[in-house]
């Protein structure tokens, strides 16, 4: 059963300056899930705006960001407190990045900066045997292609969650809590120029930490089964409305 209730956007973040041409986190997020301008809506929860009351949404998406969730910035404290609750709910929920460690954090997981260190570029995703009949990452290849940039992770998960899938560099890079909650570490919005553009952003700060840009820039590759995940998260959260 379909419904045309509207999707919930956690806007956590801007992007960088040089790739707000492309438009804001939540556009991205919206136009590669699929979603019509009218079947989402944006609340700015990093500009302290008022979280909305739970009914009539489809479920909620939680964007990046540039904060960190150790910082406990109010908003973001606030974005978790609401998060637990409609997760215990049972309300449909997907955190990227950010909102895939803030979702986490809500639930009584730990997160804190990767021991590995920074993480950026096209980077393969190893499906865990967790995944199997999982309703977003069941019918993905064992290995496959996803952009990400990102310097903390889930240290610890919380009670109930399981790992879906990992990388090289980080051990959760997603997770579901119950049969409703999913964060990703890994970028489905994003598109090869956005990967790029981040690459570049971050040029001195990854020559300063011995990552050399050109190489990662060179390997950045398209990532439809990422994107995919976020597309079926869409589909599994209508069909419980």
């Amino acid at each position: 059963m379909t419904t045309s209730k509207p999707f919930l956007i956690f806007e956590t973040g801007t992007p960088a300056p040089s790739l707000k041409r492309h438009g804001s986190f939540a556009h991205w997020i919206r136009v590669a899930a699929g979603l019509h301008r009218d079947h989402a809506v944006v609340c700015r929860v990093m500009d302290g705006h008022d979280l909305p009351r739970r009914d009539g949404y489809a479920g909620v998406l939680i964007t990046g960001s540039g904060a960190m969730v150790t910082e406990r910035l109010d908003w973001s404290e606030r974005s978790a407190a609401w998060l637990r609750d409609a997760a215990h709910a049972g309300m449909p929920l997907f955190g990227i990045c950010y909102g895939h460690q803030l979702l986490a954090h809500a639930l009584g997981g730990e997160v804190d900066y990767n021991p590995a260190g920074r993480e950026i570029g096209t980077v393969r995703i190893e499906r865990l045997d967790a995944a199997a009949g999982d309703p977003l990452f069941g019918d993905h290849p064992p290995m496959f292609d996803a952009h990400a940039t990102h310097m903390q992770t889930i240290m610890k998960l919380p009670d109930g969650a399981v790992a879906l899938a990992r990388s090289d560099k980080d051990a959760c890079h997603a997770f579901r809590w119950g049969d409703r909650a999913w964060g990703v570490q890994f970028h489905p919005e994003f598109s090869t120029a956005m990967m790029r553009g981040y690459i570049t952003v971050r040029h001195e700060k990854l020559l300063h930490e011995g990552i050399h840009p050109p190489t990662i820039h060179r390997s950045v590759t398209a990532a439809p089964h990422a994107r995919n995940v976020l597309k079926r998260f869409i589909h599994v959260a209508r069909r419980h409305n």
